[in-house]
């Protein structure tokens, strides 16, 4: 082998190095962005997650203020019965549209997740 040669195939060789190292570092660079977006979609989810559990706590709050003023101003026993009883039943009823949504925010930002993990750029 001629010193030429070596010097070419040295070349091809370190070419060949900074080729694979330049792919490396775009998937790698690639792989960052797509941790980072999924981070910013994660906060976002949060955010809003928490934000639809405070407006429900809220309203649950509202709606145990407004039966208990109705009961005060109750003339019996039996009228506070009947707006205990009423208050129950549409809490229960308000407690399962809520536990609704939040199930139906959590799947779909689950199967938002999901796509973006199989899509293929």
């Amino acid at each position: 082998m001629t010193d030429s040669t070596i010097n070419d195939a040295g070349k091809k060789a370190r070419q060949n190095a900074e080729n694979i190292a330049d792919t490396m570092t775009d998937q790698m660079k690639s792989a960052g962005e797509a941790m980072r977006q999924s981070g910013e979609r994660i906060t976002e989810a949060g955010t809003e997650l928490g934000m639809k559990l405070l407006d429900q706590a809220e309203a649950n709050t509202r709606e145990a203020f407004a039966a208990m003023r109705a009961a005060a101003h109750a003339k019996d026993v039996s009228e506070v019965m009947r707006i205990q009883q009423e208050y129950l039943r549409t809490q229960g009823s308000r407690a399962m549209d809520q536990a609704r949504e939040i199930g139906t925010m959590i799947t779909d930002y689950g199967r938002q997740t999901l796509t973006q993990m199989t899509r293929k750029d």
